[in-house]
């Protein structure tokens, strides 16, 4: 598993198209899987050049993340329980990332243009983070480490 992130990342912000083999049997991704074990499921488009990930570990995380365009990466990882976390990306060489871990948080990032990255890290509970950007070679970073704390970020350009 370690080794296929860089392949991931190296694909995304490289904007090659790549089609991927099958790396998942459907019975990784069936309900009832070992508990412990996250969920895992990958989109590697072949003519888009994008990639998304989405790891979930826990009960009752909500994740969502739709991207349209080319050279696109997203990602959410969510360990704990009650998390949300939505990426929406439409334009050309996009980077999301939001890694949750704890009890209620909520995060979501939306970008438009070219050359963006935005990241949302929280650990803790019950704390919300909201980024959104529109336009060329913006970058925004949140780091929510505790308990109860609420950050919005929009960028224009």
């Amino acid at each position: 598993m370690k080794r296929l992130y860089p392949l991931l990342l190296g694909l995304a912000l490289t904007g090659q198209a790549s089609w991927a083999e099958d790396l998942l049997d459907n019975a990784d991704l069936a309900p009832g899987n070992d508990l412990g074990e996250p969920l895992i499921i990958r989109l590697l488009p072949a003519a888009a050049g994008q990639a998304a990930l989405i790891e979930q570990q826990g009960a009752g995380n909500r994740a969502a993340l739709d991207q349209n365009g080319q050279a696109l990466l997203g990602r959410i990882v969510q360990a704990g329980g009650a998390q949300e976390a939505y990426i929406l990306q439409e334009g050309s060489d996009l980077m999301a990332v939001i890694s949750q871990q704890g009890y209620g948080n909520s995060a979501s990032i939306r970008q438009s243009g070219s050359g963006n990255r935005a990241a949302i890290e929280q650990i803790g509970n019950d704390n919300s983070a909201s980024i959104v950007q529109a336009g060329t070679g913006l970058n925004s970073s949140v780091t929510q480490a505790g308990n109860g704390q609420h950050v919005q970020i929009t960028q224009y350009r």
